[in-house]
């Protein structure tokens, strides 16, 4: 996990010309500094929760955290229940106003589940720390709150129309799906502009102006069982996990290299026999090294830019596994295989008004809070 700089609220990636701020953005910076060891301590607190997506407790824990910041601003705070999409649920804290609706997005979860060495906050020095979850993105949710924080304490929050969504499940979505984003949807579609708060460079040019949506897969190969000495002839064929790898490499032969396109084998298990929690992304596998391996599972994840990415990896990928079967019946060799993709999750192609927009940024560099905490500020007073 990269470390995160410290001091947390005065990280940028060049500082502002003195005199470059305004009166509002001197106040701003005022707070910001003043509270910067309160911010730390919060993100040290949360980070010491350990709140992989599948520790629903520790996702409830992280989100009651952060709920009493929200309310001490005067969020109405809510809980949304997960048990309808499998997971722990989603904080929803909302502040209405007379001016533009904004969505603020951050999550809750981490890919760090209970089991993980990587547990604990730790300074690396005076500068620098590192933990799980401390860019993505328990720093950008401290993030979020110290700019609200800011606005506060100069009194622009009170007039402002803001929503926050912090999700439960951005690491491992739940399902189904529409339940699962739910939330996040209703939240959105009363919005003029969202803002997500996952680490970024603090530099225009590393803007992010399109979303690759992401899917899981899983591959199943079946072979036949017999003693080692009879592999590769023709009752017996290669074995499930010898197939199971002449796969994926296909899978890596004609997917790798594609624009904006990944395609990623997390977990493999194979043997005599094989038990895989999908839930728990986990399982065990039992074998001999003199017997021919009859099962093999693999599961991983593509990401694509477009919908049409999506079905053309899910076609690759298909026809694939579809030459497999043939060569099963073509020599009769005893290898079965099959493929399946969920539903894609939230491709969006970026514009060409947002790539003339990121090629001519309009935006001065500023430290992260600040320059959210601004942002929001001329959000509302532009409108």
């Amino acid at each position: 996990m990269t470390p995160l700089l410290l001091p947390l609220l005065a990280f940028a990636m060049m500082q502002p010309q003195a005199g470059a701020l305004s009166a509002e953005e001197r106040a701003l910076t005022a707070f910001i500094d003043a509270d910067n060891d309160r911010a730390l301590a919060l993100l040290e607190k949360v980070v010491n929760i350990n709140s992989g997506t599948m520790n629903f407790a520790g996702v409830r824990a992280v989100g009651a955290s952060l709920r009493p910041e929200f309310d001490a601003l005067g969020f109405k705070t809510e809980w949304v229940e997960g048990a309808s999409f499998e997971r722990a649920g989603h904080l929803v804290a909302d502040h209405p106003g007379p001016g533009p609706r904004i969505l603020l997005i951050g999550h809750l979860d981490t890919v760090f589940e209970p089991d993980s060495p990587f547990q604990k906050f730790e300074r690396l020095d005076a500068n620098s720390a590192k933990g799980p979850g401390i860019t993505d993105m328990k720093g950008g949710n401290v993030v979020m709150i110290q700019a609200l924080k800011a606005l506060n304490s100069t009194g622009a929050l009170k007039s402002m129309n803001i929503v926050v969504v912090l999700t439960g499940d951005e690491e491992a979505g739940g399902r189904p799906l529409a339940a699962s984003r739910a939330a996040l949807v209703k939240a959105a579609q009363a919005a003029l502009v969202a803002i997500g708060f996952e680490d970024g460079a603090s530099n225009p040019k590393t803007a992010v102006i399109g979303r690759r949506g992401t899917t899981g897969w899983e591959l199943r190969v079946k072979g036949r069982p017999a003693h080692s000495s009879q592999i590769f002839n023709a009752e017996n064929g290669y074995g499930a996990i010898f197939e199971t790898a002449r796969i994926l490499n296909s899978f890596r032969e004609k997917l790798a290299g594609q624009p904006h396109l990944t395609f990623n084998p997390g977990v493999i298990l194979g043997g005599t026999s094989v038990d895989y929690d999908a839930a728990a992304s986990r399982g065990a596998g039992f074998g001999k090294s003199n017997v021919i391996a009859e099962h093999a599972v693999v599961t991983g994840d593509v990401r694509a830019l477009s919908p049409e990415q999506f079905a053309a990896a899910k076609k690759t990928m298909q026809d694939i596994v579809a030459a497999s079967r043939q060569i099963v019946v073509k020599h009769n060799r005893a290898n079965l295989a099959r493929v399946r993709m969920r539903q894609p999750l939230g491709a969006q192609a970026p514009t060409a008004r947002q790539r003339r927009q990121k090629e001519h940024p309009a935006v001065h560099v500023l430290p992260c809070v600040l320059h959210l905490a601004t942002c929001i500020l001329h959000l509302v007073t532009c409108h």
